[in-house]
């Protein structure tokens, strides 16, 4: 394990063959020491270089407790971190060497392949826009959470919070990029994109909803989506649906929605098995298969999403995130990174643009555009 001065800049001399995630080691709630944790782990099972960004006093001591012999762990100093109840774009811009920022510009100079942080969701959004920017042609980019559906499959959910206003043309930039991440990152040949509505006709929803209806509908055949129509809630974790596109305000809900569902079913269940001697015996048969549906739903196994839209790998977690999240998390940034992610969006949006030219064509390619 070695350790970066806190003097020293991002250079470019770095080569992407390090295979090495920056990771802030100060975001979320549980830091730093289930952030150095998880990144141990992942060094570890993944043979993969982490840095590790924030105070050096604090994560070297963290790293002291565990046996790091022989993995590619290394210190990137700062004192700059920013809280979670801090505005996020203005932390950006006025603390210049924040834990997030400077692990997006890690990436940016060919250091690492990809950030990831359980910090200040809006942080991490603005510090991808800043440092990475946004790809031409992507008016907002977008946070994507991948949930878990019936017969072992999975559904991403698109936007869960970075757009809570929404136009027709993001949701169809939602539907384009849900459709490349799911082709790309996890091999489903042709994508099912579907948009969340209260209802399966197309006069469904409010005008939002049936504006972006009618514009995916005629975008689809010329950007390759495949397009099955308005899906409603249920369908979500039915296995019908691969990519579910919707506003951030109603795909956040959704998301909280899922996960307290989840911790909700786990907790009865665990208590019915462990009610009375009977169910206890019955418990230990049982285990196995708990144990199985346990990791299915937990959503500390999918470790964190993906900002869609920049141009750069850029992995946010759960502010709650253990050890276990904050591995996964890397393990997605590398799948993300490998899968030339940015390149393939850039490619599909570029079959949009002559049909449906988007907002950002004609403003200026520059932070304050892309996050306002």
């Amino acid at each position: 394990m070695t350790e970066i001065a806190a003097t020293t800049a991002p250079t470019t001399s770095a080569t992407p063959a390090q295979r090495r995630v920056a990771l802030d080691a100060m975001g979320g709630d549980h830091a730093p020491a289930e952030v150095v944790a998880g990144a141990i782990q992942a060094a570890r099972e993944y043979g993969v270089g982490v840095l590790l960004v924030g105070p050096q006093d604090a994560i070297r001591a963290e790293l002291a407790k565990q046996d790091t012999a022989g993995l590619d762990l290394e210190i990137v100093h700062t004192d700059e971190v920013i809280g979670m109840d801090e505005h996020p774009a203005e932390a950006v811009r006025t603390k210049k060497r924040n834990s997030i920022t400077l692990s997006h510009q890690l990436v940016r100079d060919g250091k690492a392949l990809g950030a990831v942080s359980a910090g200040n969701s809006g942080a991490v959004m603005a510090a991808a826009i800043f440092t990475f920017r946004r790809l031409r042609g992507i008016d907002r980019p977008a946070f994507g959470a991948v949930v878990p559906a019936a017969g072992g499959s999975q559904t991403l959910v698109l936007d869960i919070g970075a757009n809570t206003d929404c136009k027709p043309p993001y949701l169809l930039q939602f539907a384009l990029m849900g459709a490349v991440y799911m082709k790309s990152v996890l091999g489903i040949g042709s994508p099912r994109v579907g948009l969340l509505a209260n209802g399966e006709e197309e006069t469904k929803g409010d005008q939002l909803t049936q504006e972006a209806h009618q514009l995916i509908k005629a975008a689809a055949p010329t950007a390759g989506i495949n397009f099955i129509g308005n899906v409603e809630g249920r369908d979500i974790n039915a296995g019908t649906v691969d990519v579910v596109v919707c506003d951030g305000f109603v795909g956040n809900v959704v998301l909280k929605l899922s996960e307290g569902l989840a911790k909700m079913l786990l907790g009865v269940i665990r208590a019915e098995l462990t009610a009375n001697i009977v169910s206890k015996a019955g418990a230990l048969l049982a285990r196995p298969a708990f144990d199985r549906v346990r990791k299915t739903i937990d959503y500390e196994e999918y470790g964190g999403v993906p900002v869609l839209g920049v141009n750069g790998v850029s992995v946010i977690c759960h502010g709650s995130s253990h050890a276990k999240a904050i591995k996964n998390a890397i393990r997605v940034a590398l799948q993300t990174a490998d899968a030339r992610l940015p390149e393939r969006i850039s490619e599909g949006i570029g079959q949009l643009q002559a049909q449906f030219p988007s907002e950002s064509a004609e403003t200026a390619e520059t932070p304050e555009a892309a996050s306002s």
